[in-house]
């Protein structure tokens, strides 16, 4: 059998390294993936080649294919093979970081539409949070946001209208508008602390449609609270998130604008 061009020989493999076998194997194609020895779109040489190159298992293979599979590296095309692929970002979310500054992070280009903007009078559930009575009048905000015009997540926030007065008379219609950076540039509040809550429930089916997802269908939640440097409570929010199109990794660190 022919031994695929790129691939490194069986010395490559140390069985005398602490590391197991499918952990080298792994490491090591996943190497020559970053390093573009084996290309996006390249059919990954066969599980047959994989073992005679390297003299490992069928299951050493098995398992570092399946690694690479769900980190993101790989791909099985059925009836066809697998495939290297563009591994998928991770967005590291920050309490105190805008959806527009990850977005820019990770060299994407993000994009919003307006869903709802109204003043509410705030049930307890929404109340308690942001430290109002029951009634109070509360700014609601619901939108899409979109990342290279995909969209990715429905994003809702709730904070005291008595906070940014006339905050509703901008035009929210706008591309990409950050509500953190109006906090800032119009009302001088900076939210510089907060806590999040990650889960998963069932999409609603006006969440699925807005999010191009076929019901029944899994999001991704984040509910947060944001707190400026006077521990006072900015605003709650609650997000949910496509679950393919915008893996979380969470931090509490960077200030958001």
């Amino acid at each position: 059998m022919a031994r695929h061009a790129n691939l490194p020989d069986e010395s490559s493999i140390d069985r005398n390294h602490p590391d197991a076998l499918y952990v080298q194997l792994r490491n090591l194609l996943k190497g020559m993936i970053e390093r573009r020895e084996l290309a996006v779109n390249d059919k990954l040489p066969s599980e047959r080649e994989l073992v005679a190159v390297y003299g490992v298992s069928r299951i050493t293979v098995r398992q570092a294919v399946k690694e690479l599979e769900n980190l993101g590296y790989l791909q099985t095309r059925p009836g066809k093979g697998i495939y290297v692929t563009a591994p998928t970002p991770i967005y590291e979310l920050e309490v105190v970081r805008s959806f527009t500054q990850t977005a820019y992070a990770n060299n994407r280009k993000p994009g919003m539409r307006l869903l709802s903007g109204k003043i509410i009078q705030a049930d307890a559930e929404v109340a308690r949070p942001l430290s109002l009575p029951t009634g109070a009048d509360v700014v609601f905000l619901e939108r899409l946001r979109l990342l290279d015009d995909v969209p990715v997540v429905i994003q809702r926030d709730w904070f005291s209208a008595s906070l940014a007065p006339g905050i509703l008379d901008i035009d929210w219609t706008v591309e990409n508008r950050s509500l953190y950076a109006e906090f800032e540039n119009r009302y001088g509040i900076i939210p510089s602390r907060g806590q999040s809550t990650v889960s998963a429930r069932l999409a609603s089916d006006i969440e699925a449609s807005f999010l191009q997802l076929e019901v029944p269908a899994a999001v991704l939640t984040l509910d947060q609270i944001a707190y400026d440097n006077h521990n006072r409570t900015v605003n709650v929010s609650a997000a949910a998130y496509h679950p393919t199109r915008y893996p979380l990794s969470l931090t509490q660190s960077h200030r958001r604008l």
